[in-house]
């Protein structure tokens, strides 16, 4: 069996929903005995500065859906990994989409929803 690079594997993850990367996280507790999202919380360094440029998670809450309402739900569903009645159920009635993302990840989430027409706000 040929070798994965790590970009290779996160490229595959990428491509992933919430959902089969759990599934691929429970198997790897299963396989080796380590829960690989103990691993990658990393301690910062002694010495380093925490900048406080705001909060460090947001919730991403959907306002509105907008005129483009499919897109979204296809949005919803692809990011949150749900079904397709849950994901219309929240595009119908608003809500929250994703609870405690990094800024940077809800920025990134906030104007791939307004592309497709939706309000988006970060609380």
């Amino acid at each position: 069996m040929a070798k994965l690079s790590a970009k290779e594997i996160i490229d595959s993850l990428k491509e992933m929903t919430l959902l089969e990367i759990k599934e691929v996280v429970d198997l790897m507790k299963e396989e080796f005995g380590v829960d690989p999202s103990a691993v990658a919380v990393a301690a910062p360094q002694a010495g380093a500065e925490a900048t406080n440029d705001g909060p460090s998670t947001v919730d991403v809450v959907l306002a509105s859906a907008g005129a483009n309402k499919i897109a979204v739900i296809k949005i919803i569903k692809e990011v949150t990994g749900l079904g397709l009645g849950d994901s219309k159920a929240i595009a119908d009635n608003g809500g929250v989409i994703k609870e405690k993302v990094s800024s940077d990840e809800a920025n990134e989430l906030k104007a791939k929803f307004e592309e497709a027409g939706a309000t988006i706000e970060l609380k």
